[in-house]
């Protein structure tokens, strides 16, 4: 049982991947991220996950018009990060059609701040992003290394009623070389309540249904999209763990 959750990153305004969080290995997959999104929705797809790429960058909400276009012509739930400073930022995201906001680099620089969050739009509408190197949780777009243990941030706030954490392994990210099993199965026996959904390195079907026996409850996933890794008639078969 899984959720599929197809990912569009966004560099002015266009659907791209990164390598590894490099900015310099960008590639743009389409100029037009509605008809990404559109092609989703047409194969049963029911939720995305946006990245303001630019917005990591710039420290505030940059593409926020791109995720009102989606959000207004698509029945997609969509949740939105990157770049989410402030709560301006957050009530922009929201307004233009986000159901949920992703915070990583505030969630590391500013607890008292992201904790507020929570209490103040709820925690289903709040997701933890942890995006890990070497098990240190990584900011501002992945371009800094923090000191953070991954574990026991994600373990902070979930004490602090954090329902549901993104978790990318940058290492895996973009290379197509399989998902961080172990390290998923380790924060779920850490954290077993947690829903956690597993970020970077899919590269096939296979890692869908490895990620399934290890009992992930989500997955994100862009670049084997992008590239025809998986196909999305292929993600059918998955149609009725998508609830």
């Amino acid at each position: 049982m899984i959720e599929l959750i197809p990912a569009i990153d966004l560099i002015e305004g266009k659907c791209v991947r990164l390598t590894q969080g490099n900015y310099d290995s960008k590639i743009v997959y389409n100029e037009d991220p509605l008809e990404v999104a559109k092609m989703f929705e047409d194969y049963g797809i029911r939720r995305l996950h946006m990245v303001d790429l630019d917005g990591a960058r710039a420290g505030h909400i940059i593409n926020y018009r791109v995720l009102e276009r989606v959000a207004t012509r698509t029945s997609l739930i969509i949740d939105f990060g990157g770049g989410l400073q402030q709560e301006d930022d957050l009530e922009i995201a929201f307004e233009s059609g986000a159901q949920m906001v992703t915070g990583g680099s505030i969630a590391a620089k500013d607890p008292a701040t992201f904790i507020s969050w929570i209490q103040k739009f709820g925690s289903n509408k709040i997701i933890l992003g942890a995006d890990a190197k070497d098990k240190k949780i990584a900011i501002h777009g992945w371009e800094t290394t923090t000191e953070k243990e991954l574990i026991p941030f994600i373990q902070e706030y979930y004490e602090q009623g954090i329902t549901k954490v993104i978790c990318t392994d940058i290492k895996k990210d973009g290379m197509l070389q399989g998902p961080s099993i172990d390290l998923y199965k380790e924060i779920k026996e850490a954290i077993p309540l947690i829903y956690l959904i597993a970020s970077g390195g899919v590269s096939s079907i296979k890692d869908i249904e490895d990620l399934i026996e290890a009992g992930i409850p989500a997955v994100i996933f862009g670049k084997a999209l992008y590239e025809g890794k998986i196909k999305l008639k292929d993600l059918l078969r998955f149609s009725t763990y998508s609830d």
